[in-house]
């Protein structure tokens, strides 16, 4: 049996499958936690990483592995290879105001001419959690830290440099990275499928190494520290490794509910949204992976939890005990301020409370729908700049809800497929890893898509109604 490893570097844990590289057949995994926060010293995914592959009995008899990961974080290291300072992780939201300057500056002071040339030259609009508005954040901020960056890394670019050696096997001509995880820094273009430097000066004032872009199916460096010294393949950013895992196909959208919510799709041209709604990211097969994405999804569900002083199962039943559209009351779930719509300083906010749906079910049916609307919004965005939307997979943690599971296809107004639970990218990351492996133009027939449980459910547009209304009253405070 020729065995290889996926691994997810993910904002909450590590977590590490072996699978059958012909078959795709679980052989065990392991996980272990990251600490909380939005800046984290490098050194814990890291330290995770080796704890997860020791609870995953070790990768000694593994040929290949493939890193998949949390994208936008910052990781700058100096002439040496060391970390500067902690990586700002995609939702730390401290460079909103970098990215308005950005924006601005690119449109010699128009925002609206701004954001369409940004959209058109990596197919994103600038908002916090992407790496360029880090760095120009680290640029204004921190000054003497910027003036030491000599090589910048993604989480994933970066785990994958520290298995083959690091600096002291590979140097910086060791770094890579691929085209998912690429296009979601800002400084990479899915049309030209290169980096856009003279962003990344825009940004940092200097232009340091970046990690070199492999082919979907291309190998990079070997891991030395194991017995067979594996290939390690490109890796992914987190939503394209999970597009692997599930064979995504074109008119298929996953919607994912972990930390962030995320609604992804393969498309088969990128795309330039000026809005900024949709992100025109590349996948890491050749297609691309335009994504809208919330800073807030199952902790939400979590937050909810907390203020009913019930678990999750205890929410679900609430929820579900609660009429469509909880009398009225709605939940605007920006927690933790919002990336789409870009609202980095809104908080979350109850509307239409009545003495009759001041109850906990009330409340719990108004969390889990105001959640499942702002991922709705991000279905409706989707469609309007052209994206098919024909099937729809839910995945992630919050997918295990009994409430989401049964309220999301009345709220989105169309049947969800749910796929058996599982360690989607790490499973994406070992799919990709076998597909190194192999050689092969195309990658191995496994997927993580078949036997899915399709929910049905009374389609309620007043659900959506109420929400819009109340979330045009919610408004960026000032930081």
């Amino acid at each position: 049996m020729t065995l290889v490893a996926g691994v997810d570097s993910s904002t909450q844990s590590c977590k590490v499958v072996v699978r059958d590289a012909q078959t795709g057949a679980l052989v065990r995994q392991g996980r272990a936690k990251h600490p909380e926060g939005t800046e984290v010293h490098p050194h814990h995914w890291w330290d995770a990483l080796q704890a997860a592959i020791a609870d995953a009995g070790g990768l000694d008899d593994v040929e290949a592995i493939s890193v998949g990961g949390q994208q936008h974080g910052m990781v700058v290291l100096d002439a040496e290879g060391e970390v500067i300072r902690e990586a700002l992780l995609w939702n730390d939201t401290r460079s909103a105001q970098a990215a308005v300057d950005l924006i601005t500056e690119l449109g010699d002071g128009d925002v609206v001419a701004g954001a369409q040339a940004w959209a058109s030259a990596i197919g994103s609009v600038p908002v916090a959690s992407l790496t360029v508005t880090k760095l120009r954040w680290l640029r204004d901020a921190e000054p003497e830290n910027a003036a030491r960056v000599a090589a910048v890394a993604l989480p994933h670019d970066w785990l994958t440099w520290k298995l083959a050696g690091g600096m002291a096997e590979v140097g910086f001509d060791g770094l890579v990275t691929d085209r998912s995880d690429a296009s979601g820094t800002g400084y990479w273009s899915p049309f030209t499928e290169d980096y856009r430097t003279d962003l990344l000066e825009r940004a940092l004032g200097s232009v340091p190494r970046l990690p070199r872009v492999l082919a979907a199916n291309e190998a990079g460096p070997v891991a030395p520290a194991f017995a067979l010294k594996p290939v390690l393949g490109p890796g992914a950013g987190d939503n394209a490794a999970a597009a692997i895992a599930l064979g995504l196909l074109p008119g298929d959208v996953a919607v994912s509910l972990g930390t962030s919510g995320v609604v992804s799709a393969i498309s088969s041209a990128p795309i330039a949204d000026g809005t900024g709604l949709v992100t025109g990211f590349a996948d890491a097969t050749g297609s691309y992976l335009p994504l809208a994405v919330t800073l807030n999804a199952s902790r939400v569900l979590d937050a909810a939890c907390r203020m009913l002083g019930v678990d999750h199962p205890g929410l679900s039943q609430l929820a579900l005990s609660a009429p469509a559209g909880a009398d009225g009351l709605v939940h605007i779930p920006y927690l933790e301020g919002e990336r789409t719509p870009n609202k980095p300083m809104s908080t979350g906010a109850l509307h239409g409370m009545r003495l009759a749906n001041t109850t906990p079910a009330h409340v719990a049916r108004a969390a889990v729908e105001g959640m499942l609307c702002s991922l709705a919004d991000g279905i409706d965005a989707m469609r309007a700049v052209g994206v098919p939307v024909e099937r729809v997979f839910l995945i992630g943690g919050g997918a295990q809800s009994e409430a989401v599971r049964h309220i999301i296809p009345s709220v989105m107004g169309l049947d969800v497929l749910v796929p058996t639970p599982g360690e989607y990218v790490a499973d994406g990351a070992a799919r990709q890893a076998a597909w190194v492996l192999s050689g092969s133009d195309t990658p191995p027939a496994w997927s993580a898509s078949s036997g899915a449980e399709v929910m049905t459910g009374e389609p309620t547009p007043f659900v959506r109604e109420q929400y819009a209304a109340a979330r045009e009253l919610t408004v960026d405070r000032p930081a």
